[in-house]
């Protein structure tokens, strides 16, 4: 019973927060059609991901379809060399994109640390062996 109460005090303050931190309208369309344009970018595995860690601005940049997109607080930012637009998202939305953007630049992060760790060589236990002998 405590767990359930648990779970449900959870929901309502998760709710709460959205609600507050969110502004009284509807999504709008450029809104849906942003996020969406976001999330494909993501998605496309020829993009290419930056975060800066003094203002946690995120990057994507698509040089196949000439895009490039910036993630700030809950403003995107969307342009090429022909349009810009700058879209303003609600809180709800911002933690989405931002999960799904953590998520894949901690993927690519992963990927690279395995491909630098199965180039390694030689082991501890051999590079003890190597200064044992040299001893």
């Amino acid at each position: 019973m405590k767990k359930i109460f648990k779970n449900l005090y959870v929901k309502f303050m998760v709710w709460q927060k959205y609600k507050a931190l969110s502004p009284n309208h509807k999504v709008t369309e450029n809104e849906i059609i942003c996020t969406s344009i976001c999330r494909k970018l993501i998605n496309d595995p020829t993009s290419k991901f930056l975060i800066a860690p003094l203002s946690y601005k995120r990057y994507i940049k698509n040089d196949k379809l000439n895009i490039f997109v910036i993630l700030d607080d809950n403003q995107i930012s969307v342009s090429n060399h022909i349009y810009h637009y700058d879209v303003t998202i609600t809180q709800r939305a911002k933690d989405k994109l931002y999960s799904l953007y953590d998520s894949k630049v901690e993927k690519l992060r992963q990927e690279y640390e395995d491909e630098i760790k199965s180039q390694i060589v030689h082991s501890l236990s051999s590079i003890l062996e190597k200064i044992n002998k040299e001893i």
